[in-house]
């Protein structure tokens, strides 16, 4: 599933509008609430009313409605990239799984939802949701991450900012204005406590995604490098362009860092790099595999979105523990 996107300005724009009410469909009447639209993608999302059947269609989409306290508003999720977050792995019991990966579009709108999330252009395909227009005319809005927007130029330049704003977006659809503010203030707060006293203040780092021909490493401009520099490390391979970037052995070795960040995904294991880094005569004298210096992140938390300050926690929390 393509997951990583080029990274150019941020076109978002919010405006509030007047109160209205409306029935959706097998959940009763809907709160009255003021109706809204978001500027999304190129796209307009435009709910006539509070959505009350939202099907999430990543792990990343899930995770924001949970951390917004709106797990009742869920009527699906589908497709996790590795584990819940334990913060809100209780909530997610709780909502209907449609699917382990990408549910049909039959599936779907078997749900009568009135709102489609997902954080990647695919959950907008024909292997599951459908395109937006089509939904639109089905009377279903839907939002998507607009750092998987398919127009580059639409993208925008990944910030702690921006990445608080998707979440404040989601929360204005949702009526959720509230609780979108106190988790980003709550986030900014870890953030600033965590500022210039961590333990990873000074130290050269990879942030290995995965590959073992050509590594894929975290790049200058997306989730790795916002992390590190919350953390005052340094990335060796800041430099690269994008998210992520592949290079080569020969660039680590030169490189050598100090802390290698290993990624912990379902299909490329922290323990299968681990090994790997050992077992491979030239990489196991990297100053960092020798002192066994590794530290390791759920790949959830390494994209733009609401677990980017759990990377920043998870890092800060291994390095201080030794």
């Amino acid at each position: 599933m393509p997951r990583r996107f080029p990274l150019r300005a941020l076109p978002l724009a919010l405006l509030a509008l007047t109160a209205c009410g409306d029935q959706t469909p097998d959940s009763g009447p809907a709160p009255a609430a003021a109706a809204v639209t978001v500027a999304n993608c190129g796209h307009t999302v435009a709910p006539e009313t509070t959505p009350q059947r939202v099907i999430t269609l990543n792990q990343g989409a899930t995770e924001i409605v949970l951390a917004l306290g709106a797990e009742e508003q869920l009527a699906g999720t589908a497709y996790l990239d590795d584990e819940i977050s334990a913060e809100w792995a209780d909530a997610y019991t709780r909502v209907p799984v449609l699917s382990e990966e990408y549910p049909s579009r039959e599936a779907i709108l078997e749900q009568h939802p009135d709102l489609v999330v997902g954080s990647y252009a695919s959950a907008f395909t024909d292997r599951a949701a459908g395109d937006r227009e089509s939904l639109d005319e089905l009377g279903i809005a839907s939002y998507l991450s607009p750092f998987a927007c398919p127009d580059a130029a639409d993208v925008p330049e990944v910030s702690w900012d921006t990445v608080h704003q998707q979440i404040e977006e989601l929360a204005l659809l949702l009526d959720r204005e509230e609780e979108g503010d106190a988790l980003v203030e709550q986030q900014r707060a870890t953030l600033d406590e965590i500022r210039g006293r961590s333990p990873a203040e000074g130290l050269s780092v990879l942030w290995w995604d995965g590959g073992t021909d050509t590594p894929m490493v975290g790049a200058g401009e997306g989730g790795p490098q916002l992390v590190l520099d919350a953390l005052g490390a340094t990335n060796v391979f800041a430099d690269l362009a994008g998210e992520w970037a592949t290079t080569s052995w020969e660039a680590v070795l030169e490189a050598d860092p100090d802390l290698i960040v290993l990624v912990d995904a379902s299909w490329d294991t922290a323990e299968e790099k681990t090994a790997f880094l050992r077992e491979d005569p030239a990489l196991r004298d990297l100053t960092a595999v020798r002192e066994e210096a590794f530290i390791t992140v759920p790949f959830s938390t390494s994209t733009p979105g609401v677990r980017n300050v759990e990377a920043v926690q998870l890092i800060d929390a291994q390095l201080a523990d030794g």
